[in-house]
C-alpha cells in the first residue's frame, strides 16, 4: 500500500503531465495561426513567469535571494518552450523591436495625403509640379519623390504623395528645410487655401518587398490600406512573405510600408495595372497559386478594416 508521501509524488506528476499536455494540446489547435504567433503566446508566458518570480522574491529582486519553487503552469510552459524554441537566439529574436525584425532598414517613407478642395485639383497640380520636384533637386539623393498620384475612385479629390529618405536624419533635415527656405514657405502658402485636410504618416517598408525604383508603366495604380488588430503585424508579414511570391508570378509588387508615425498598426500595398480589367483578372488568377489562398484565410481575421484607392500619376510622379 503507499505511503502519503508516495501518493502525493504520483499525484504531482500526474498533474505535471497533464499540464504539459495542455499546454501542447493547445499549441497544436493554435498551429493554423503560424509559428510567430506561437512564439509570441510562450514569449508572454514567459514574461508573465518572470514577472511572477520577481513578486515572490527571485534573486536579483527586492523580495529576497531564495529562489521560489515553480508552480505547475510554469514548468509546463518552460518544458514546451523548451521543445519548440529552446535555442537562446530565438529567444533573443522575439525581443527585437518590430522595426528591426520586419524592416529593410535602409530608408524611411512618408505617406502625405492632401484632402483637396472641390473645383481647385487643377490648381493643386500645377502647385506641387513646381513645389515637390525643387524639394528633391535640392536635398537629392537624401530625399526623393517615390511617386504623387490623384484619386481616381475611393477618396475623390484626394492628392497621393509617397517620399523616401535616406533614414531619420535625411528626414529631420527636410523637415528643417521646409520651415526656414523661404521659397518653399511662398509655395506653401499658396497650397493651403487649396487643401481641406493634411495628414502624414511616417513608414518602413517591408525587408521581403522593397520599393519599386523609378519607372514609367502607364496605366493606373492602387493603394491598399489595412488597418491590423494590435500585436499582429508579426503574423502579417510572415503570411505575406508567401502571398507576395503568388502575386509576383502574375504582376510586379509597387511597395509595401508598416506605420511608425502617425496612425498605427497600419499596412499600406502598392500595385500597379494597365487597366481595371487586367486587375480583375491578375487577382483572380493568383487563386490558382499554391499559398495564395492560405495567405487570405490567415490574414483576413487581423484585419480591422481596410481601403482600396484606384490612382492615376502625376507628371512628375517617378513612378507613372
Amino acid at each position: 500500500m503507499l505511503s502519503t508521501s508516495s501518493r502525493t509524488l504520483a499525484a504531482s506528476r500526474l498533474s505535471l503531465s497533464a499540464a504539459t499536455h495542455a499546454v501542447c494540446r493547445a499549441a497544436l489547435f493554435n498551429q493554423h495561426r503560424g509559428p510567430l504567433e506561437l512564439q509570441r503566446r510562450l514569449f508572454f508566458s514567459s514574461y508573465k513567469t518572470r514577472a511572477d518570480d520577481a513578486q515572490n522574491g527571485s534573486p536579483g529582486s527586492a523580495g529576497g535571494t531564495a529562489e521560489p519553487k515553480k508552480t505547475l503552469p510554469q514548468k509546463a510552459s518552460r518544458i514546451v518552450r523548451s521543445i519548440l524554441h529552446g535555442s537562446e537566439q530565438v529567444r533573443q529574436e522575439t525581443k527585437d523591436t518590430l522595426s528591426k525584425v520586419l524592416a529593410r532598414g535602409k530608408y524611411v517613407h512618408e505617406l502625405t495625403t492632401h484632402a483637396v478642395k472641390p473645383g481647385c485639383m487643377e490648381e493643386y497640380k500645377a502647385t506641387v509640379a513646381e513645389l515637390y520636384p525643387r524639394i528633391v533637386q535640392e536635398l537629392s539623393p537624401a530625399v526623393k519623390l517615390v511617386g504623387s498620384w490623384t484619386t481616381d475612385i475611393g477618396e475623390l479629390d484626394t492628392a497621393i504623395h509617397i517620399w523616401e529618405y535616406q533614414g531619420y536624419p535625411a528626414l529631420s533635415k527636410a523637415y528643417s528645410a521646409y520651415r526656414t527656405d523661404e521659397a518653399y514657405r511662398q509655395l506653401q502658402k499658396q497650397l493651403l487655401p487649396l487643401l481641406r485636410e493634411r495628414r502624414s504618416q511616417v513608414m518602413l517598408e517591408f525587408k521581403f518587398w522593397p520599393t519599386h525604383p523609378p519607372v514609367t508603366k502607364g496605366g493606373l495604380y492602387e493603394l491598399r490600406s489595412y488597418t491590423l488588430k494590435s500585436g499582429t503585424l508579426l503574423e502579417w508579414e510572415q503570411n505575406w512573405r508567401v502571398g507576395v511570391e503568388c502575386r509576383r508570378h502574375h504582376e510586379e509588387p509597387m511597395g509595401a510600408w508598416f506605420s511608425q508615425l502617425g496612425e498605427l498598426n497600419q499596412v499600406h500595398h502598392l500595385w500597379q495595372y494597365p487597366d481595371l480589367q487586367e486587375r480583375k483578372e491578375v487577382r483572380e488568377a493568383a487563386w490558382s497559386e499554391n499559398g495564395w489562398p492560405e495567405t487570405v484565410l490567415n490574414t483576413v481575421p487581423l484585419i480591422q478594416n481596410m481601403s482600396s484607392r484606384i490612382m492615376l500619376p502625376m507628371p512628375f510622379s517617378s513612378l507613372k
